[in-house]
């Protein structure tokens, strides 16, 4: 599904238009970059939640010289389904 797609999902349900859908979907989006470059989880119930991990720096390897090199320490932004998520996904 492409963003477009949900800004018409979201367009249909609330009877509202494509514009105010498009916004309401990229304030979620903000928000959620925002709280994150903060360092805060946002939780979305019964949907799961969003949180700033770090990874330690670690040696890898160049696939294509084998050489060895320094990865650097880096943070992601994981998601961690809720439990009806899952569940629906067929997961246990």
């Amino acid at each position: 599904m492409k963003s477009t797609d949900l800004i018409d999902r979201i367009a249909t349900a609330t009877g509202g238009t494509k514009a105010d859908a498009k916004t309401a979907l990229d304030t979620v989006w903000s928000s959620i970059i925002d709280a994150a470059t903060k360092g805060d989880e946002v939780s979305i119930p019964g949907f799961g939640k969003f949180q700033v991990r770090s990874t330690a720096a670690r040696q890898g390897r160049n696939p294509k010289t084998g050489e060895t090199i320094e990865i650097a320490a880096s943070k992601k932004l994981a998601f961690s389904p809720a439990k009806n998520v899952k569940d629906a996904l067929g997961g246990k």
